[in-house]
């Protein structure tokens, strides 16, 4: 079923009660992935209050049970909701593929926008030809949800599915260009590739920090399908459509929350947003 852009008890989107345009838009990963929305968000829509909240602590989601996905969901959602967020986006698609009913549900009326949703509707778009490449995480692609979400919009594409579990530890080490990537990625594009795609859907949060190498061999007849951007345009269209677009004329650096501060986070933030990072504040799962 397909729940993008929609709230748990309020069809039409955003449940305006209690919520006006100065209310932030809460987005969570399970780790520090999701900060590439965060990056789209702030340059497409850069007078919204972001809450942004990290599960470190838990991170990858990828590889854990759908039960255990489920509960994280729950979790994490719960987290945001202490800051009556007007907008709810699912940054993490493994939650996209297989909870974001647990996120409607715990937002309780909170409009919710997943990034898989986000990304499936782009691709479809985008694609000529009709056969549309997905990469992304193991538990991501074995749920087979891009496909099943870019055929519900349009039945007739075809979608072929690669998982790349390198791409996340390969990006966190900043190796966005270094020659060992260039040849793990060659590795897990070719079969794609040789299926003739003319777009390639990047499933996961971490993989647009590799996206021009990744356009390079995928080459410029393909169409790079950058999620993190796919669904800041939807929140854009969303939040306009419910008169709750922001209107500050100041950008406030995003409110960060993390289970975990791990060593690295600093260089992480600075790499996936380009900028020092900002005040972070630990929280309890």
């Amino acid at each position: 079923m397909n729940h993008d852009n929609r709230s748990f008890d309020d069809p039409q989107g955003i449940s305006t009660s209690r919520r006006t345009a100065s209310s932030p838009v809460g987005i969570f990963d399970s780790g520090v992935g999701g900060l590439t929305v965060v990056k789209a968000m702030q340059s497409l829509l850069p007078s919204e209050r972001i809450i942004y909240f990290g599960d470190t602590a838990r991170v990858p989601y990828g590889s854990k049970s759908q039960v255990t996905i489920r509960k994280y969901a729950q979790d994490d959602t719960a987290i945001l909701m202490r800051y009556m967020p007007k907008l709810i986006i699912v940054a993490c698609n493994t939650v996209s593929a297989l909870a974001l009913d647990v996120v409607l549900r715990t937002g309780r009326g909170v409009a919710v926008i997943g990034v898989l949703e986000a990304g499936a509707g782009l691709a479809v778009e985008r694609s000529a030809n009709g056969r549309i490449g997905v990469i992304g995480t193991q538990a991501t692609i074995c749920s087979n949800a891009y496909a099943l979400a870019i055929n519900a919009i349009e039945p007739d594409m075809e979608v072929f599915s690669t998982a790349c579990p390198l791409f996340v530890p390969l990006a966190e080490e900043g190796f966005i260009d270094h020659p060992a990537s260039r040849i793990v990625a060659e590795e897990y594009l070719t079969p794609l590739l040789q299926q003739g795609i003319d777009t390639l859907v990047l499933g996961c949060t971490h993989y647009p920090i590799l996206k021009k190498m990744l356009a390079e061999i995928a080459g410029p007849e393909v169409h790079i399908i950058d999620s993190a951007e796919a669904v800041a345009s939807k929140a854009r269209e969303t939040l306009a459509a419910a008169g709750l677009l922001g209107s500050s004329s100041e950008r406030s650096s995003p409110h960060l929350l993390v289970s975990d501060l791990p060593q690295k986070f600093k260089s992480l933030y600075k790499l996936f947003l380009g900028t020092d990072v900002p005040d972070v504040e630990l929280v309890e799962v």
